[in-house]
């Protein structure tokens, strides 16, 4: 994680809950598509025919054995649609699946601070993403000591993990996949050779639920069971069987299962959570029980062949948009399975492992597709837990890893996932107007604005579902979000989405307004003093001063967003006026100056380090990656290398999100070899928990020798950093092949690649050189591609595209 807030930290004063009145939270009210827990209005779409997946064992993720129930968050393999996530261990004998609602969070608003006036961090007031449901399908007779030739996978081609094993003259295979579609978790138990399965499922709740009675009509059996959390919360799970053969019965609170040649289990549930803080963020008119039962079951009345092809058809729209070749692994590599081979990339003098890479790119858009679509965002886990307690809750973090989560999706074809993460910032936005408007001047806030003004918006450094912030007051995350929300922006030209965000642009620009200060500096060449503003007393995160005054981070911050805002009321014809006030407030901000004492950009307004020189966070070079202030083709020379200086200061030796923001900052220089470095030291295996990539490729960081965790942004900042090395856009201009390693470099392909100013690229080379390019407009109008030392200028119309050669 990035902070130091450790587990163990939490304050435990409990404090009673108050919920904010709809007439100060605004009147964003409801916001299409979020979450999906809803009746749908009518049946999905069905394929008129069986769905085919084209072969590739590059995208199949291999294993010979079940995952050990004691370490399931490394190795049991995960699903999701969007909402529910789920682990699958594949044990043959008992297949349990760990379940999690993206919007089953405890706490609330937590608008009461504590005595230095920053927020409550703990799990009641403050709140906890936690589990729905542990599913259990016990099959007699299967235990893994009476199989054979065992094997398990997981299908990024097709979003679909089994199992498959031999006992006696029959080979049993069984498949697991959640439908965004039909909004199911499915399992599908089949045979051939004359098998049978005979056992019992259970659904059991994991905050002391009791399952309802079990109930059977017309050849389904269901069970399920309904609650509420301390905050009100309501929910539920249920789960339907049914088989084409032998016998599904209700049997007290579970479902017996005897003799049957097939067998599918349909799962499902939610929460009445709703995007909407006028209504305390709940849909009173929800009844999740009934909800979850009618979902399972009308699922249930398919064959599991036509819900396979009904979710498969839906992944496939999305995950076909892109296509990654970083070159060929050797046959001696793909016969390993996928823990195998992690460890033996990892030996000293091993070869690149070309294809491996590039299905750690494809695994990661696979999370995106399965944790974000049409419900929440994903936090530092997304929906895949295997407990109640996450580490930091399983928040939002504001200070790099929820952005970090969404600097992917656009870059891989994946716009439409970045949608819940702009929903979610509108629902929350009257919740943090309000608390900021009360909150934010308390004299005890350390980060409180010495003007005495406050306006807009802000938020600490963790968020929750509820409106709520948690641990200290964060005032540049409210620029970095709306930075994140408009690059989208940039790439996808929708001007419905700009018009969206625009409140959040400018009410993150009133916040600021109201906290700059002047001061007066000297100019370093011994000009005259000048005033300029600069952020009032704050942290770099996540280390040194807090009193800070223009510390390097916020000042960038500050900057894009200032431009940003212009750029977004221009094109929306919105607040002339205004516009001139941020104008004038942008040409004053004081920008940071290189240390005349360590050749290095200053973090703080100081020649000196003030903090730890090879911290884990790249806080002052914020302006270099994800922002294009110190862009290398253009910005003074002293300027760029003050920040690699910098950035080499800070080191190589990180882990998970730390070295993915590092490498994507070594690719903007140009650095190819560094970069990559960077991307193999997050591929090497997470061996006795520690930092490194698990057998289920989930990113782990160490705490101690006896515990890792999960931290998700890595799995999506590695991506990130691998398409930045092979194009880097920025609006107006994309550079093509701009740190290609030497492992990647003798041939390969991308397609589907996001550009910033509203354009889309495939890309073909060949030893180290681009062959062929194709640029598609999805709204942009003139792009400059560069490829080396030359260039060419593209014009085309919204929708079309043109295929270059020679560059």
């Amino acid at each position: 994680m990035t902070s130091d807030h450790r587990p163990g930290f939490f304050p435990h004063s409990r404090r009673t809950f108050l919920a904010a009145s709809a007439g100060t939270l605004g009147t964003l009210g409801t916001l299409g598509g979020l979450p999906a827990f809803t009746a749908s209005a009518a049946e999905p779409a069905r394929p008129d025919g069986p769905v085919t997946v084209p072969a590739d064992d590059g995208l199949r993720l291999r294993y010979g054995a079940p995952a050990a129930a004691d370490n399931v968050i490394q190795e049991a393999l995960p699903v999701g649609n969007g909402r529910l996530g789920a682990m699958i261990g594949g044990d043959p004998a008992a297949e349990t699946l760990h379940v999690t609602d993206s919007t089953l969070w405890t706490g609330g608003i937590n608008d009461v601070l504590d005595g230095d006036g920053q927020f409550p961090y703990e799990r009641v007031e403050f709140g906890s993403l936690t589990q729905l449901a542990l599913l259990t399908v016990e099959i007699d007779g299967h235990a893994l000591d009476e199989v054979s030739s065992y094997g398990r996978w997981l299908d990024l081609g097709s979003a679909v993990a089994g199992a498959s094993y031999r006992k006696g003259a029959a080979t049993f295979r069984r498949e697991v996949w959640a439908s965004h579609p039909d909004d199911v978790v499915v399992l599908h138990f089949s045979q051939q050779g004359g098998g049978r399965y005979t056992g019992r499922v259970t659904l059991a709740g994991l905050h002391g639920e009791t399952p309802s009675a079990a109930t059977a009509r017309g050849g389904q059996a269901t069970v399920s069971f309904a609650a509420a959390l301390g905050n009100g919360l309501r929910y539920a799970a249920a789960v339907t069987a049914t088989s084409g053969s032998g016998r599904v019965t209700a049997d007290g609170t579970g479902l017996v299962f005897t003799d049957c040649a097939d067998l599918t289990v349909v799962l499902g549930g939610g929460t009445d959570y709703a995007p909407d803080a006028a209504h305390g963020y709940r849909n009173p008119k929800l009844v999740p029980e009934q909800l979850a039962r009618h979902k399972t079951q009308t699922a249930a009345r398919h064959p599991a062949s036509v819900l396979r092809d009904t979710h498969v058809a839906d992944y496939r729209r999305l995950f076909g948009t892109m296509e990654l070749s970083l070159g060929a692994s050797s046959e001696q590599q793909r016969a390993l399975d996928t823990w195998e081979r992690l460890q033996a990339r990892a030996a000293a003098g091993s070869a690149p492992d070309p294809e491996l890479e590039a299905a750690y790119l494809q695994f990661g858009r696979y999370l995106m597709i399965s944790g974000s679509r049409d419900s929440l965002p994903m936090g530092l886990q997304g929906p895949w837990l295997d407990g109640n307690d996450p580490d930091w809750m399983g928040d939002y973090h504001t200070d790099i890893n929820v952005q970090m989560n969404y600097w992917m999706p656009d870059r891989t074809g994946l716009s439409s996932s970045f949608d819940a993460f702009t929903d979610y910032c509108l629902a929350q936005l009257p919740s943090w107007s309000d608390t900021t408007r009360r909150l934010f001047n308390d004299p005890r806030n350390r980060f409180r604005n010495s003007s005495g003004k406050v306006a807009g918006w802000a938020v600490a450094f963790s968020t929750n579902i509820h409106g709520g912030s948690g641990w200290w007051w964060h005032p540049a995350a409210n620029a970095w979000l709306a930075n994140t929300l408009f690059a989208h922006w940039e790439f996808t030209q929708d001007r419905r989405t700009l018009a969206r965000i625009y409140p959040l642009l400018k009410g993150a620009c009133e916040f600021w307004e109201a906290r700059l200060v002047s001061m007066s500096v000297t100019d370093p060449d011994g000009g005259a003093a000048r005033e300029v503003l600069v952020d009032d007393k704050d942290w770099s995160p996540e280390h040194g001063p807090q009193d800070g005054i223009g510390n390097t981070y916020s000042q960038e911050l500050v900057w894009a967003l200032f431009g940003n805002y212009l750029a977004a009321a221009a094109e929306l014809g919105e607040d002339r006026a205004y516009r001139g006030t941020i104008a004038g407030l942008r040409e004053r901000l004081y920008l940071p100056r290189v240390s005349p004492t360590s050749g290095r950009l200053e973090e703080w307004m100081s020649p000196d380090d003030l903090g730890e020189v090879e911290h884990r966070h790249l806080s002052p070079l914020i302006g270099l990656f994800p922002g294009d202030r110190i862009e290398p083709a253009s910005s003074p020379a002293e300027l760029v290398q003050g920040a690699t200086e910098l950035l080499i200061s800070r080191g190589m030796a990180s882990y998970g999100w730390a070295n993915a923001w590092r490498a994507a900052c070594w690719a903007r220089l140009g650095d190819a070899e560094r970069a990559y470095q960077l991307i193999t030291t997050n591929l090497q295996p997470s061996v006795g928990n520690s930092n490194g990539t698990a057998p289920n490729l989930f990113d782990i960081y160490q705490v101690d020798q006896s515990r890792g965790i999960f931290q998700i942004d890595a799995n999506f900042g590695t991506p990130t950093a691998i398409v930045e090395m092979l194009v880097h856009s920025r609006p107006g201009a994309v550079d093509l092949l701009p740190a290609l390693p030497a492992a990647w470099a003798h041939s390969g392909h991308i397609t589907g690649v996001g550009v910033r100013g509203g354009f889309r690229v495939d890309l073909v080379w060949r030893d180290g050189a681009v062959a062929r390019v194709t640029v598609h407009s999805v709204g942009g109008r003139t792009v400059t591609v560069t490829a080396g030392r030359r260039s060419r200028t593209v014009r085309l119309r919204p929708g079309a595209s043109v295929t270059l050669t020679g560059l």
